[in-house]
């Protein structure tokens, strides 16, 4: 069977523990998670996590039913890339007196749309937002080139090409159901 990168959106309440409950459901699925990423959602009081896997659609579909059952858990999701708007971000160091060798950095910054976030007389700090491939190129580009002191990428962080928040659906219909039965 084809491996796909799936990503899961996951919704919950912010619970100490969690995080450890869910990676238990991968490493017990022998399921390496690429990446992951946790933050508030657009919902108060709601945060969302954001964990990418390369597998199958059977295995992701089991994984996100497990999820789902836990009681601490709202709702999990899963989604390919055509669903999603997805950006990593990531941060390259780099010594100063080995950029200024390669002349301007005029183009660098243009061609890759980077930013400088901090520069001294000691080094550079980069930073690019995109896809993996992006970041990935970059990164590739300045090891040749000036080579790289640090690296650093996030997880991917992704939202749905919908409307809102999927959760929202969930919790418009809940609210609807108790909202009749009164």
């Amino acid at each position: 069977m084809e491996k796909t990168l799936y990503t899961i959106t996951i919704f919950s309440e912010n619970t100490v523990g969690l995080l450890g409950q869910i990676t238990i459901i991968f490493t017990r699925r022998g399921i390496n998670i690429e990446t992951l990423s946790v933050s508030p959602s657009a919902l108060k009081g709601i945060h969302k996590f954001t964990v990418t896997i390369l597998t199958t659609l059977d295995v992701v579909e089991k994984v996100v039913q497990q999820i789902d059952k836990r009681v601490d858990i709202l709702k999990a999701y899963f989604n390919t890339d055509e669903g999603l708007v997805s950006q990593e971000i990531a941060l390259y160091k780099v010594a100063t007196d080995k950029l200024l060798e390669m002349g301007s950095i005029e183009l660098l910054i243009r061609q890759h749309q980077i930013h400088i976030l901090e520069m001294n007389s000691t080094f550079v700090v980069f930073e690019k937002t995109g896809h993996y491939e992006e970041t990935q190129q970059l990164f590739e580009e300045l090891s040749e080139t000036v080579g790289v002191l640090q690296f650093i990428r996030s997880g991917r962080i992704a939202i749905t090409r919908s409307k809102v928040e999927t959760l929202t659906d969930l919790l418009d219909n809940i609210q609807a159901k108790y909202g009749q039965a009164e």
